[in-house]
């Protein structure tokens, strides 16, 4: 994994907006994605990013369904949707009339016709010992993604085991703790192909920061919270066993639909647990109006040696397009606290289904011409 040490380094989350096809039925399906993935690969580099991805067009532009079927040992059963965690949470009570509103008019993800908000989450039940039996179609992500783009700077996602298990229900597991050992157990296989691929794994785990907002989580108090956390982070650590840090990506969210995110966990009070995930780079969201101010919490906190912090310096979150001024001071303030060749300039998360593709392409540009700024303030 590269560093900053001849300027600013650029990436983004993953998801990006597109034409890609979306009848996988069709007679012409492979052939077309390969064209899409091809276009997208191009695209990210003539805006000017460094560490570029497919887009995730090979998993339909989802961060969570595309690993429906890949864990052997359960079973999915129609389900009431009672149990979903995105249906639920202190958010969506203290603002109940927003959150009927964003639901009326389907706007809660953005406002782009397509695949954000168009799932229909499977709930899993487990009935036996977890297994990976999702090889086929990793193999297939892998080589779409190597024809398109290679593998230098190259990064592939999956998913963190926290964020899988709210939509896994245990009949087999002795304990909850168990369950999710078992399921990192089963996501290593994933994993350790992606890096034997040669590309960059990178690690996404929105649900572990937004359970905070859940009642029954709140209840537990933040002492409680945290070591609930910890639990999780423990598995992850055990499904990256033996992979290099330095060939791995966590990506740690809030959630990101456009909403309020009122009692959204503070980054001050997970940074240590976040930084204890076996990763060699740390993306954070760092340009919404709800987190923008953490940058201050790398005036305390020191990042561990040879380890690289990766702020969103543009959001998927607004329509307007962030000022490369904006985006090279969001940038510099991070170099300050951390050093310049420890940053990245990335985005808070994907763009896909939540924003325009006019406006997301036009953020993406202004985040390298951003970076280029800062490069220049910062003495490269």
């Amino acid at each position: 994994m590269r560093r900053s040490q001849e300027k600013i380094l650029t990436t983004h989350v993953g998801s990006l907006p597109g034409d890609e096809p979306r009848d996988a039925a069709a007679p012409d399906y492979e052939e077309k994605l390969g064209t899409s993935v091809e276009e997208v690969v191009a695209r990210q580099r003539d805006v000017g990013l460094d560490i570029i991805n497919e887009g995730e067009y090979t998993k339909g532009g989802d961060w969570l369904s595309f690993m429906d079927g890949r864990l052997g040992g359960c079973e999915a059963r129609p389900d009431d949707d009672s149990g979903n965690p995105a249906q639920a949470g202190r958010d969506r009570q203290a603002f109940a009339e927003f959150y009927k509103f964003a639901a009326e008019t389907g706007t809660l993800h953005g406002h782009t016709p397509g695949r954000r908000g168009t799932y229909k989450r499977l709930t899993w039940y487990c009935t036996g010992p977890f297994t990976y039996i999702g090889q086929a179609k990793l193999e297939r992500e892998i080589k779409i993604t190597k024809a398109a783009a290679g593998t230098e700077d190259v990064f592939l996602t999956s998913t963190a085991p926290a964020s899988l298990e709210p939509y896994y229900r245990n009949e087999y597991y002795d304990s909850q703790e168990a369950l999710i050992l078992g399921m990192a157990e089963a996501l290593r296989t994933e994993y350790e192909a992606i890096v034997d691929a040669g590309l960059i794994l990178q690690i996404d785990d929105a649900w572990l920061p937004v359970a905070w907002d859940r009642s029954d989580m709140a209840a537990l108090g933040l002492d409680g919270y945290r070591d609930w956390c910890r639990v999780r982070i423990d598995a992850l650590n055990h499904a990256l066993k033996g992979i290099p840090e330095d060939r791995v990506r966590y990506h740690l969210c809030w959630g990101s639909w456009r909403g309020p995110h009122a009692f959204d966990i503070e980054l001050k009070e997970i940074v240590d647990i976040m930084l204890s995930v076996n990763a060699g780079a740390y993306l954070i969201e760092a340009a919404n109006a709800r987190h923008e101010h953490e940058y201050v919490v790398w005036n305390d906190v020191k990042l561990p040696e040879g380890k690289i912090l990766v702020p969103g310096v543009v959001s998927h979150a607004t329509d307007h397009i962030e000022h490369p001024e904006l985006v090279a001071q969001r940038i510099c303030r991070f170099a300050e606290r951390v050093g310049r060749e420890n940053v990245m300039a990335g985005t808070d998360c994907g763009f896909g289904g939540r924003s325009h593709p006019q406006i997301a392409w036009a953020k993406l540009k202004s985040l390298a011409d951003g970076a280029k700024l800062a490069s220049e303030a910062l003495g490269y």
